[in-house]
């Protein structure tokens, strides 16, 4: 797999966001791969929200919060790779929603 999140990391607009922005980003992919699972569409999805995460972890501004960010990914990823059953599939993929809608929340606080 190619290393996708350099052209993240170049572009300015991304290193310029808050990490609630840039959580907030994530989430939407999170949400849209959610959505997509088992779809057209999910695999791009899925593949995006890896990127931003790569470029959030990447992000030094972050390294306080790291631990959080790599939990979440590893969630993110069990939706898909874990062992899940549906109910715990529908549990995670709630708590992931509730976890991201708070840096959305947080952003629009700030506006």
């Amino acid at each position: 797999m190619k290393n996708l999140h350099r052209s993240i990391l170049i572009d300015s607009k991304w290193t310029s966001m808050s990490l609630p922005e840039q959580m907030g980003n994530i989430g939407s992919e999170v949400y849209r791969s959610i959505n997509k699972f088992n779809k057209n569409g999910f695999e791009q999805a899925f593949n995006r929200a890896l990127e931003l995460y790569d470029a959030a972890i990447a992000d030094k501004r972050w390294k306080h919060r790291l631990k959080e960010i790599l939990r979440s990914r590893e969630l993110f990823c069990s939706l898909f790779f874990g062992e899940l059953n549906e109910n715990e599939f529908k549990d995670t993929s709630e708590f992931l929603n509730k976890y991201f809608t708070q840096f959305g929340f947080l952003v629009n606080l700030k506006k």
